[in-house]
């Protein structure tokens, strides 16, 4: 149904200064673009990405279905409108002064929203998110327990996350919540390969777009069972140094955002 994927240039680092970055997402249907939520950069090179690709559809972590709905060509020239419609401060998300390029980068294409309401996140931490999903969980993969390791480092992972303030037996359920997460960008990504001819850009945080576990996993878990071809290409942004093993088709490293320590309202 789709067309299948061959790179024009090695996986690996990237250079987000060097024009040929450009190159490394052409001929793919998904291009999943990562991030730091509150790096200016991170989501500066996202919007020139995103223009030059010139997407039938973004899909942004940030947002619901229901809140994408009301994104219509009037709004997205309005971000203080645009902002308020879509609950961005209240939903605890940065700046959006720095999101905001990013639904104007490409004006013809639509806004897919791939987040859950926070009633359905917290039914996965305590259910599963092979629970909220409901008949559609095995089409994602989430029926299945996942491996031993993979659970362990992806717990450790959590507590970090949350600075090592609470208790080691809630990790198992926000890992559920995280696969829920990843669940609903897949279900967007997905309404949005139907929708045009372009590919779909989907906009999250680097966690979500890695290869090994994320969004991929999942997304081509659906494409497996349902015997839909789609090529797919991520993008890592990290600060001042990139993982010893990245999880994504290619990466590129940036200056750190100036911020307070994140942990210091645990402490």
């Amino acid at each position: 149904m789709f067309a299948s994927l061959a790179l024009p240039v090695m996986a690996g680092g990237l250079d987000p200064e060097n024009e040929e970055i450009f190159g490394a997402f052409a001929g793919a249907d998904v291009v999943m673009l990562g991030e730091v939520h509150d790096n200016a950069l991170h989501h500066a090179l996202q919007a020139r990405l995103v223009a030059a690709l010139e997407p039938s559809a973004i899909v942004f972590e940030m947002i619901t279905p229901d809140q994408a709905l009301k994104v219509n060509d009037e709004l997205r020239e309005d971000a203080v409108g645009l902002q308020q419609v879509l609950e961005w401060e209240a939903r605890g998300w940065p700046d959006f002064s720095m999101y905001y390029p990013i639904f104007t980068a490409a004006p013809a294409a639509s806004v897919l929203g791939g987040a859950f309401d926070r009633e359905a996140v917290r039914a996965a931490v305590e259910s599963g998110a092979a629970e909220v999903m409901g008949g559609s969980a095995a089409l994602f993969g989430l029926d299945a327990a996942l491996a031993a390791e993979e659970q362990a480092a992806r717990e450790a992972l959590q507590m970090a996350a949350h600075c090592d303030a609470m208790s080691a037996e809630m990790m198992a359920g926000m890992v559920e919540a995280q696969r829920l997460r990843d669940a609903g960008l897949a279900r967007a990504v997905i309404a949005g390969l139907a929708q045009g001819e372009g590919p779909v850009v989907v906009i999250a945080g680097n966690g979500h777009v890695r290869e090994d576990w994320g969004l991929p996993v999942l997304l081509r878990h659906y494409l497996e069972a349902t015997g839909t071809e789609a090529g797919i290409v991520t993008l890592g942004q990290y600060e001042e140094t990139a993982p010893d093993a990245p999880r994504t088709t290619h990466w590129v490293v940036t200056e750190a955002a100036e911020r307070e320590d994140p942990c210091a309202a645990f402490r």
